[in-house]
């Protein structure tokens, strides 16, 4: 839901507060508030954290919200569920006033999204576009509504994206040593 306000900048959402537990998008210069996340997301995302964190990812490389500093007709921020940074990406962020990739710092490897009811276009045209922009090496919509995830990789200035579903592994180019299957990811909330 889109908050009746003018139109901030990224600087003036950065110092928002509007004294409520409320969590805020900045979406072309609009505040708008996320929708609460339902558990399975929230299950998802922490499967798929302390997966990579077994395959030897460094903690302080795994982001759980954490915003990023995308392109839009105006400022916007997102929050992806799930953000793996680069070394130099964390090391950027060290010491950092606020959890927000800036476009001045280096772009996460692999971002995650988790599909809610009601909110596909958001995750798989608009975020596809605005992560693109930062030129993300991967992202992953994991859809439990459809039942699959989709791996986008970015190859020579656009997305390509392979779906994965049931018991196929996923490829991940930035992580050629993943074990991991759609359905693993899926259940992950079961």
């Amino acid at each position: 839901m889109t908050i009746a306000t003018k139109l901030m900048t990224l600087e003036e959402y950065l110092n928002y507060d509007d004294g409520t537990d409320t969590r805020y998008e900045l979406v072309d210069g609009k505040l708008t508030a996320m929708p609460p996340e339902s558990d399975l997301n929230h299950q998802i995302a922490s499967f798929l954290f302390a997966y990579f964190l077994q395959t030897g990812i460094p903690y302080y490389c795994l982001r759980i919200g954490t915003q990023i500093s995308v392109s839009g007709a105006r400022a916007t921020a997102r929050e992806p569920d799930l953000m793996l940074l680069s070394e130099a990406a964390a090391i950027a962020l060290d010491g950092a006033k606020q959890a927000l990739i800036t476009h001045d710092m280096p772009p996460p490897l692999l971002v995650v999204e988790v599909v809610s009811p009601n909110q596909e276009t958001r995750d798989y045209r608009y975020k596809r576009t605005e992560y693109a922009g930062r030129h993300i090496p991967e992202y992953w919509i994991v859809d439990p509504i459809a039942q699959k995830v989709t791996v986008l990789q970015w190859v020579d200035g656009l997305y390509e994206e392979q779906v994965y579903q049931g018991s196929e592994a996923i490829v991940s180019p930035v992580f050629p040593d993943l074990n991991l299957t759609a359905e693993k990811v899926l259940g992950a909330g079961r």
